[in-house]
Protein backbone atom coordinates (compact mmCIF):
# COMPACT_ATOMS: atom_id res chain seq x y z
CA UNK A 1 0.00 0.00 0.00
CA UNK A 2 1.15 3.51 -0.73
CA UNK A 3 0.06 7.04 0.08
CA UNK A 4 -0.05 9.49 -2.83
CA UNK A 5 -1.56 12.83 -1.81
CA UNK A 6 -4.96 12.22 -0.25
CA UNK A 7 -5.13 8.79 -1.85
CA UNK A 8 -4.32 5.45 -0.26
CA UNK A 9 -3.59 3.02 -3.10
CA UNK A 10 -3.60 -0.68 -2.34
CA UNK A 11 -1.63 -3.40 -4.09
CA UNK A 12 -4.89 -4.91 -5.35
CA UNK A 13 -5.63 -1.66 -7.16
CA UNK A 14 -8.05 -0.28 -4.58
CA UNK A 15 -8.04 3.53 -4.43
CA UNK A 16 -9.27 5.32 -1.30
CA UNK A 17 -9.62 8.94 -0.25
CA UNK A 18 -7.80 8.76 3.07
CA UNK A 19 -6.96 5.44 4.66
CA UNK A 20 -8.33 2.11 3.54
CA UNK A 21 -10.91 1.18 6.18
CA UNK A 22 -10.54 -1.99 8.20
CA UNK A 23 -13.50 -4.23 8.91
CA UNK A 24 -16.66 -2.13 9.21
CA UNK A 25 -14.66 1.11 9.46
CA UNK A 26 -15.68 4.18 7.52
CA UNK A 27 -13.99 5.15 4.32
CA UNK A 28 -14.36 6.39 0.76
CA UNK A 29 -13.34 4.28 -2.21
CA UNK A 30 -12.92 5.55 -5.76
CA UNK A 31 -13.69 3.24 -8.68
CA UNK A 32 -13.80 3.65 -12.44
CA UNK A 33 -17.58 4.07 -12.07
CA UNK A 34 -17.67 6.52 -9.17
CA UNK A 35 -17.48 6.95 -5.40
CA UNK A 36 -18.38 4.29 -2.83
CA UNK A 37 -19.09 5.11 0.81
CA UNK A 38 -17.88 2.34 3.12
CA UNK A 39 -18.71 1.53 6.71
CA UNK A 40 -21.52 1.99 9.16
CA UNK A 41 -24.18 4.56 8.24
CA UNK A 42 -22.52 5.80 5.07
CA UNK A 43 -22.82 3.03 2.55
CA UNK A 44 -23.81 3.98 -0.97
CA UNK A 45 -22.54 4.45 -4.48
CA UNK A 46 -22.51 7.55 -6.65
CA UNK A 47 -21.57 7.44 -10.34
CA UNK A 48 -19.13 10.07 -11.62
CA UNK A 49 -21.74 11.20 -14.15
CA UNK A 50 -24.20 11.86 -11.30
CA UNK A 51 -21.83 14.10 -9.31
CA UNK A 52 -21.30 17.86 -9.61
CA UNK A 53 -18.43 18.06 -7.14
CA UNK A 54 -16.34 16.29 -4.52
CA UNK A 55 -14.78 18.37 -1.74
CA UNK A 56 -12.85 17.61 1.43
CA UNK A 57 -13.15 19.33 4.81
CA UNK A 58 -10.95 19.23 7.91
CA UNK A 59 -7.89 17.69 6.26
CA UNK A 60 -4.65 18.43 8.15
CA UNK A 61 -2.48 20.50 5.84
CA UNK A 62 1.08 21.66 6.50
CA UNK A 63 3.50 23.72 4.50
CA UNK A 64 6.54 21.76 3.32
CA UNK A 65 8.78 23.69 5.73
CA UNK A 66 6.60 22.97 8.74
CA UNK A 67 6.00 19.31 7.91
CA UNK A 68 9.28 18.06 9.40
CA UNK A 69 8.79 19.98 12.65
CA UNK A 70 5.13 18.98 12.95
CA UNK A 71 5.92 15.33 12.23
CA UNK A 72 8.64 15.30 14.90
CA UNK A 73 6.32 16.88 17.47
CA UNK A 74 3.48 14.49 16.56
CA UNK A 75 5.80 11.49 16.93
CA UNK A 76 7.06 12.69 20.30
CA UNK A 77 3.53 13.33 21.59
CA UNK A 78 2.38 9.95 20.31
CA UNK A 79 5.26 8.21 22.09
CA UNK A 80 4.52 10.02 25.38
CA UNK A 81 0.77 9.37 25.12
CA UNK A 82 1.20 5.72 24.23
CA UNK A 83 0.38 6.10 20.53
CA UNK A 84 -3.06 4.50 20.82
CA UNK A 85 -5.18 7.35 19.47
CA UNK A 86 -7.42 6.86 16.46
CA UNK A 87 -6.33 8.54 13.26
CA UNK A 88 -7.81 11.95 12.52
CA UNK A 89 -11.02 11.92 10.54
CA UNK A 90 -11.99 14.29 7.75
CA UNK A 91 -15.08 14.73 5.62
CA UNK A 92 -15.65 14.05 1.94
CA UNK A 93 -18.63 16.00 0.58
CA UNK A 94 -20.35 14.86 -2.60
CA UNK A 95 -22.71 17.18 -4.45
CA UNK A 96 -25.04 15.27 -6.73
CA UNK A 97 -26.43 16.47 -10.06
CA UNK A 98 -29.80 17.11 -8.38
CA UNK A 99 -28.16 19.44 -5.81
CA UNK A 100 -28.17 17.06 -2.83
CA UNK A 101 -25.10 16.93 -0.57
CA UNK A 102 -23.78 13.69 0.87
CA UNK A 103 -21.25 13.82 3.73
CA UNK A 104 -18.91 10.86 4.09
CA UNK A 105 -16.18 10.30 6.65
CA UNK A 106 -12.65 9.08 5.96
CA UNK A 107 -9.54 8.76 8.10
CA UNK A 108 -6.16 10.33 7.51
CA UNK A 109 -3.75 7.81 6.08
CA UNK A 110 -0.73 9.89 7.07
CA UNK A 111 -0.24 9.29 10.77
CA UNK A 112 1.89 12.34 11.43
CA UNK A 113 2.23 15.91 10.27
CA UNK A 114 -0.66 16.10 7.84
CA UNK A 115 -0.46 16.63 4.10
CA UNK A 116 1.87 19.06 2.38
CA UNK A 117 -0.24 21.82 0.82
CA UNK A 118 1.07 21.26 -2.72
CA UNK A 119 0.13 17.57 -2.58
CA UNK A 120 -3.27 18.40 -1.15
CA UNK A 121 -3.91 20.93 -3.95
CA UNK A 122 -2.90 18.38 -6.61
CA UNK A 123 -5.18 15.78 -4.99
CA UNK A 124 -8.14 18.18 -5.05
CA UNK A 125 -7.40 19.01 -8.70
CA UNK A 126 -7.44 15.28 -9.50
CA UNK A 127 -10.75 14.80 -7.68
CA UNK A 128 -12.23 17.68 -9.69
CA UNK A 129 -10.99 16.15 -12.95
CA UNK A 130 -12.52 12.78 -11.99
CA UNK A 131 -15.87 14.47 -11.42
CA UNK A 132 -15.82 16.41 -14.67
CA UNK A 133 -14.81 13.30 -16.63
CA UNK A 134 -11.40 14.53 -17.79
CA UNK A 135 -9.45 12.03 -15.66
CA UNK A 136 -9.94 8.35 -14.84
CA UNK A 137 -9.28 6.23 -11.74
CA UNK A 138 -7.84 3.45 -13.94
CA UNK A 139 -4.24 4.77 -13.96
CA UNK A 140 -4.25 4.97 -10.13
CA UNK A 141 -5.50 1.37 -9.91
CA UNK A 142 -2.88 0.22 -12.42
CA UNK A 143 -0.11 2.05 -10.56
CA UNK A 144 -1.23 0.40 -7.31
CA UNK A 145 -1.07 -3.09 -8.79
CA UNK A 146 2.42 -2.41 -10.15
CA UNK A 147 4.07 -0.28 -7.46
CA UNK A 148 2.09 0.02 -4.18
CA UNK A 149 3.98 -2.94 -2.75
CA UNK A 150 7.13 -0.80 -2.81
CA UNK A 151 5.56 1.63 -0.32
CA UNK A 152 4.95 5.34 -0.44
CA UNK A 153 7.17 7.17 -2.92
CA UNK A 154 9.09 10.35 -2.07
CA UNK A 155 7.16 13.62 -2.19
CA UNK A 156 8.54 14.74 -5.57
CA UNK A 157 7.43 11.48 -7.18
CA UNK A 158 4.02 11.64 -5.51
CA UNK A 159 3.47 15.14 -6.88
CA UNK A 160 4.61 14.06 -10.36
CA UNK A 161 2.16 11.13 -10.25
CA UNK A 162 -0.72 13.39 -9.18
CA UNK A 163 0.05 15.82 -12.01
CA UNK A 164 0.20 12.97 -14.54
CA UNK A 165 -3.06 11.42 -13.32
CA UNK A 166 -4.86 14.78 -13.32
CA UNK A 167 -3.83 15.34 -16.93
CA UNK A 168 -5.84 12.24 -17.86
Amino acid sequence: MAMVGLFWIAGDGGVYVGAEPEGAGRGVRLTRDGVVGLGADQGGEWRWADLRSVATRYVRIRSAGRLMVTAAVDLALSAVAGGGDSPAAFEVHLETADGATVELEAYMASAVGGHVESEYDLSVALLNRLVDGTADVGPLEDWGRAFAGEGTPRREEREALLRKWAEG
